[in-house]
């Protein structure tokens, strides 16, 4: 996922996930790079890349060490991280925000949930019904999430990302800003999803230096990230390979796969509204836990919360959700909460946020609303 600063990196692409994250010596010639499937870098304006990370001798010994690990031809994993390049606009898309803010729900709804996306939702269910039927039968994950997921990502593969994907991960791997707090966690990661990515170009006989992403290296449509291509994109539509650039149904299958990996629920509510008892509220307990539902029915109505209708057979935990909608002292408004299910959580295990499952949800169900 594609995501504002102040959200954690997406687990596929979206961990986000996170966040939301050479020619050696005796270098092969341009007949040997043909035969390994690996391009020569393309250029760029220098304003967009720096140099390329063929000179660094720490990314070679890891290179090194991903080819001795996962049994890889050397000099091919050597040339692939050699050639990637240094985006300076990646390394500061993870620098730390400069000023603080405060969250505003209504702004970041505005981003996703809007006309364009909606029409493209649309079109992009009438075109894939049957797909999307499938995947809901066969993963219980219920198409508008899909649909939502989809859409937030890419606008249905309108914007998969131009960045370079080994450029943007090795950037990520070598140079993550020191200054953020997670810095150390971060490269290790990166150093992760280099690994996964080559091993599963090689497996494909792909080149390395082709495939364009997220400013994090996230792919395709679903905005996988290459551990989670890895885990679990499927070959939905049957026909021998996992496409999610250009397969809409692999599309569909894969995130309905990855929820189903995180514990989706067929047939449980994402979330209930909900209201407050004044004089019973405990606020500072109810927001501990922050979005891990963790209170049963009982507790939950216990510490303040009022629930109605459905909400009161819920069987399972519950997550006070806040949404905020910007200083209430400075033009915002009150926050929004509702009461979110392990289905609301599943959904942040794409990205870590809970502003960003509420996007998904509702532009689903706005979707939905206008083809059913």
């Amino acid at each position: 996922m594609i995501a504002p600063p102040f959200f954690k990196l997406a687990s596929p692409g979206l961990l986000t996930a996170l966040l939301l994250l050479a020619v050696c010596a005796g270098a092969a010639s341009t007949s040997d790079a043909k035969n390994l499937k690996i391009r020569k870098a393309s250029s760029r304006p220098a304003a967009t890349q720096g140099p390329a990370y063929a000179s660094r001798p720490e990314v070679m010994r890891f290179a090194d060490d991903i080819a001795d690990r996962r049994d890889l031809d050397a000099q091919w994993v050597r040339q692939a991280i050699g050639q990637a390049r240094y985006l300076p606009a990646v390394a500061r898309s993870m620098q730390p925000p400069a000023s603080t803010f405060t969250k505003n729900w209504r702004v970041y709804r505005s981003r996703f949930i809007d006309p364009v996306r909606i029409e493209a939702g649309v079109k992009f269910w009438q075109d894939n019904q049957a797909s999307l039927a499938r995947a809901e039968a066969e993963y219980g994950v219920s198409a508008d999430i899909i649909v939502g997921i989809i859409g937030v990502e890419t606008i249905y593969g309108r914007d998969t990302g131009s960045f370079r994907v080994l450029d943007a991960l090795v950037t990520l791997a070598f140079d993550f800003p020191a200054a953020h707090p997670r810095a150390r966690e971060r490269s290790e990661f990166f150093k992760g999803e280099i690994e996964q990515f080559l091993t599963m170009q090689k497996r494909l006989d792909s080149d390395p230096l082709a495939p364009r992403g997220s400013y994090a290296g996230a792919m395709g449509m679903p905005q996988f990230m290459p551990s989670s291509w890895v885990k679990y994109a499927v070959d939905f539509d049957g026909d021998g390979k996992v496409d999610l650039w250009g397969s809409p149904s692999d599309v569909i299958g894969s995130v309905a796969n990855y929820f189903k990996a995180f514990n989706w629920q067929p047939g449980m509510a994402t979330h209930y509204p909900v209201r407050f008892d004044a004089a019973t509220l405990d606020m500072d307990s109810l927001m501990a836990p922050d979005i891990l539902p963790t209170f049963s029915v009982a507790r939950f109505t216990a510490k303040g919360v009022v629930l109605e209708g459905p909400a009161l057979q819920h069987t399972g935990p519950l997550a006070l959700i806040e949404l905020l909608n910007g200083d209430p002292n400075n033009g915002g408004s009150a926050p929004t909460y509702v009461a979110g299910t392990e289905n609301f959580y599943a959904i942040t295990r794409y990205n870590w946020s809970s502003y960003y499952a509420m996007a998904v949800i509702e532009l689903g169900r706005e979707v939905a609303a206008r083809v059913r």
